[in-house]
């Protein structure tokens, strides 16, 4: 039976790969799937402790400490891929997100707000997709990229909306370049996760199992692995005919669009003082 999961030969960076949560493990399950792994973090430190330890069980994963955000920082990764045996095939844009000072109401956002959060998350992911793609498309190699977007880019963003803005424009960016890229046998997607359980979540979402049987379907919020195994399928030969396409990985939370309180605030968000800076 033809092994659709398959990686063997191939190459996939993974970009924001040091964080332990989502990125960490797409780049256990992509090597898991026999790809080499390009795992790529600004925080030599996380990567020594998060991805070194899958190097060390024989895992085919190789740590490049780069700023993704930075042409430098790609250019030193592109040269770590053509130093490696394999054909690149993929790209997995994880680095973004927001810290927990960005949340505020719109009539207070400044330019510096926004164009950092849309730096974070859209520029870095467009310029990284943008790089890949032409060496995949100087070599004649067909290949896969996949972003991370956010359920806060397929819905309304109360508080947030830099994050969510920026996270909706990468929609439109994959869409648009997986349209451009299609000719050349270069399938562009996106995923965009749900509430998550990972280490950069746990600064604002406090854990509350009885919130989350209220406020998601499925009655519980995500592991990372759960978020890997979709980013997985559309990296893989299972998704030979999917190009263009965001897949909502939320656990049902859309479908009970109902997490917001009186206040327009999001449940998940239990610290008062934090509830309370955010809307003044």
């Amino acid at each position: 039976m033809t092994d659709f999961f398959g990686l063997d030969g191939r190459i996939v960076i993974v970009s924001g790969a040091g964080g332990g949560g989502i990125g960490t493990a797409v780049t256990r399950l992509v090597a898991e799937a026999g790809a080499t792994v390009i795992a790529v973090s600004r925080s030599a430190e996380n990567l020594n402790k998060h991805v070194e330890p899958l190097a060390a069980e024989g895992l085919p994963v190789i740590s490049v400490a780069a700023d993704a955000a930075t042409d430098e920082g790609i250019e030193t990764v592109l040269e770590r891929v053509r130093q490696t045996d394999g054909q690149l095939h993929g790209l997995v844009n994880v680095a973004g997100g927001a810290a927990p000072a960005t949340w505020m109401p719109s009539t207070r956002v400044t330019r510096e707000d926004w164009r950092a959060l849309f730096a974070w998350n859209l520029e870095t992911m467009f310029f990284f997709s943008r790089a890949v793609a032409a060496e995949l498309k100087s070599h004649e190699h067909p290949g896969s990229i996949v972003s991370l977007s956010s359920i806060s880019g397929m819905n309304t963003a109360p508080f947030h909306i830099g994050y969510g803005t920026a996270k909706a424009a990468l929609v439109a960016a994959t869409r648009t370049m997986a349209v451009e890229l299609a000719q050349e046998g270069i399938r562009v997607n996106a995923v965009a996760p749900g509430v998550t359980e990972t280490p950069s979540s746990r600064m604002y979402v406090a854990p509350d199992p009885e919130r989350d049987r209220r406020a998601i379907a499925m009655g519980r919020r995500a592991q990372p692995h759960e978020q890997a195994g979709p980013i997985l399928f559309l990296l893989s030969d299972l998704s030979s005919y999917v190009t263009g396409q965001t897949l909502l990985v939320d656990g049902g939370l859309n479908l009970k669009w109902t997490h917001l309180d009186a206040d327009n605030t999001s449940l998940f968000l239990e610290d008062e003082e934090f509830r309370a800076a955010i809307t003044r």
